[in-house]
């Protein structure tokens, strides 16, 4: 087990903040960092999977792994998280339907995205195990199966040079924004709501951040130089978010979604405002590790166990979201449902590492 570290401290805030914006009209949802700006925990989570590529494709003495060895390591870790959106996503429709029988009302089949699965099987079937039918708060896991198939193309072309993978991603972002280029869904018509062609630039920038951070001084530097502009741009989001700023899609100029803060194409102003937010917040762990080791400790256990933890944490929002529905909601309830919901996150990460310590039994017994 790994000490705790700023990687996986804001990824388990990440994971925290997400489980909480899965629970709609929940009261801790007002005290997410979402409410207070553009951009929210869903591209530090895709930003800290890039910085986390760059150190597993590296070995400990920081030289880069066989080529072979990074495509098979990512690929590998992409059967493994499109195994559990499929696991998540059956568990949800079961719940779904669990819920509509119990409480005799058939809409709850008709939750998130779900009608299909019951009323269209054959082809919602083939639809969710393709990934191109999404439940709705169950859309993260299948752009990250699509973000890591792409990873072995960058993370290779970055070994012969850096600025050619990030020139390929920007100029991949930039058309699928213009052109308003996305993955289509079926059966349902319409696209993905991550378009995995605009959120890779996402992940590449976060492996990027990483080999810089470990081969430029100057990148250091010059992030904490431009900390005040970080922060300027964390207060401009948190007014626009405040008084509800945005631009009217109708009445902005084309291409349309240059100007917008949409989250499915990743706009730029969504893209800005979360490198200010990573500029402004940059030192916070370093503060705080040091007087709440307990709670940086706490929240590097969920960032350690990211995949199992954000399965549970699923599964644990929709649950909330269905007793919401049967009790009426309320501050007690949203007290019990989130607390039980962070206490299953914190129990999957202890869970998980108490497994991978637990000695196993021979094959002889």
């Amino acid at each position: 087990m790994r000490a705790a570290n700023a990687v996986d401290f804001w990824r388990g805030i990440a994971l925290i903040t997400i489980f909480i914006n899965h629970i709609p009209g929940n009261v801790f949802q007002n005290y997410t960092y979402s409410q207070y700006g553009i951009s929210d925990a869903a591209e530090l989570f895709v930003f800290l999977a890039g910085w986390s590529i760059g150190i597993a494709t590296r070995g400990r003495d920081g030289v880069p792994e066989p080529a072979l060895r990074t495509v098979l390591r990512l690929l590998s870790r992409m059967v493994e998280v499109y195994r559990a959106q499929l696991v998540i996503t059956a568990i949800a429709l079961a719940m779904l339907a669990g819920a509509a029988l119990y409480l005799d009302n058939p809409l709850l089949v008709e939750w998130h995205n779900a009608g299909p699965i019951f009323s269209d099987p054959i082809q919602a079937t083939v639809g969710w195990v393709t990934l191109l039918h999404q439940l709705g708060f169950f859309n993260i896991l299948p752009l990250y199966v699509v973000l890591l198939g792409l990873a072995p193309a960058f993370v290779l072309l970055s070994r012969v040079h850096l600025g050619l993978a990030i020139g390929l991603s920007v100029a991949l972002y930039a058309v699928s924004l213009v052109f308003e280029i996305n993955i289509p869904s079926w059966p349902v018509e319409g696209h993905w709501f991550f378009n995995p062609l605009c959120w890779q630039l996402l992940l590449v920038l976060g492996f990027a951040a990483h080999e810089w951070r470990r081969s430029s001084e100057r990148f250091l530097a010059w992030r904490r130089r431009l900390m005040p502009l970080g922060i300027v741009i964390v207060l401009v989001g948190a007014v626009l978010s405040w008084f509800n700023l945005r631009p009217d899609p109708l009445a902005v100029p084309e291409p349309r979604l240059l100007f917008i803060f949409d989250k499915s194409y990743l706009s730029p102003a969504r893209l800005v405002h979360f490198l200010g937010v990573m500029l402004a917040f940059q030192a916070v762990f370093g503060l705080v590790q040091p007087r709440a080791r307990w709670l940086t400790d706490q929240l590097a256990g969920l960032g350690r166990n990211s995949l199992a933890v954000f399965s549970v944490g699923s599964v644990a929002s929709l649950g909330a979201q269905l007793i919401r529905f049967w009790t009426g909601g309320g501050f007690a309830t949203d007290v019990f449902v989130v607390g039980c919901g962070l206490a299953s996150l914190s129990f999957t990460a202890w869970f998980v590492e108490w497994r991978s310590r637990s000695p196993r039994p021979s094959s002889a017994a």
